[in-house]
């Protein structure tokens, strides 16, 4: 990792990825004027697909979410640039990845304060041929095997101590290749206590829930079995 520091801003970005970075590549416009954006994806804000030279990253604005975004939508408390939750994403996404877990690798990273607030930027590696469960189940079933490769995974990510305060079935990915991938570590953490850990499939298991209601996922509760038996298997 490599660091860029003015008074203003500072960014984290991996040299072996991007070979210049500045404070317009966190922008629409600069990938737009080098017509190099290829997709885009809403949710909180609008995540922008972008061809780097050597892969395709995603770029994302830090937007707040519930009743307070309405009167600061992209604007942060500043208290020190360690703090920063651009900055504290690449820090743990390079932690989970040292550690072996599936994640994207973090490419840039920047956090710009404006006088006692910030806004934040965080560029990401866009995962090839991958889509995130909700889509899959839509359309179709899901075989134990890869339940158990999603439960092994989420045990890996704990195993790392890294509590996934948003652990749901948009945030788990199956790339072509059956491999698994977690994604959206805003405002996760290091923790060395395991409370979190029940907690974090506990909400994953709702999330099934909500979207089986919601859309009509295929899923049931032996699929949900067969996830915790991964996840268990990868504690011995």
């Amino acid at each position: 990792m490599h660091v860029l520091k003015t008074e203003k801003y500072q960014i984290y970005y991996d040299p072996t990825l991007i070979r210049q970075i500045n404070v317009a590549h966190f922008s629409q416009q600069f990938w737009q004027e080098n017509n190099a954006i290829i997709g885009s994806a809403q949710g909180r804000g609008t995540t922008w697909f972008v061809q780097l030279d050597k892969l395709q990253g995603a770029l994302r604005h830090y937007h707040r979410g519930g009743l307070f975004a309405k009167l600061v939508h992209d604007h942060y408390l500043f208290l020190n640039w360690q703090n920063t939750r651009s900055l504290q994403e690449f820090t743990l996404l390079t932690h989970l990845i040292n550690q072996g877990v599936h994640v994207p690798r973090p490419i840039a990273a920047i956090a710009t304060k404006r006088i006692f607030c910030y806004q934040a930027d965080l560029i990401t590696e866009k995962i090839k041929d991958a889509q995130d469960l909700v889509t899959i189940l839509k359309k179709e079933t899901i075989n134990k095997n890869i339940y158990r490769a999603i439960g092994v995974e989420i045990k890996k990510m704990h195993n790392a101590q890294v509590n996934h305060s948003d652990l749901n079935i948009h945030n788990i990915l199956i790339d072509k290749h059956l491999k698994i991938w977690i994604i959206d570590f805003d405002k996760c953490a290091i923790q060395s206590s395991r409370h979190y850990q029940q907690k974090n499939l506990q909400r994953l298991k709702r999330s099934f829930l909500k979207e089986s209601a919601k859309v009509g996922i295929l899923w049931n509760e032996i699929d949900w079995q067969h996830l915790l038996n991964g996840y268990q298997q990868a504690e011995q």
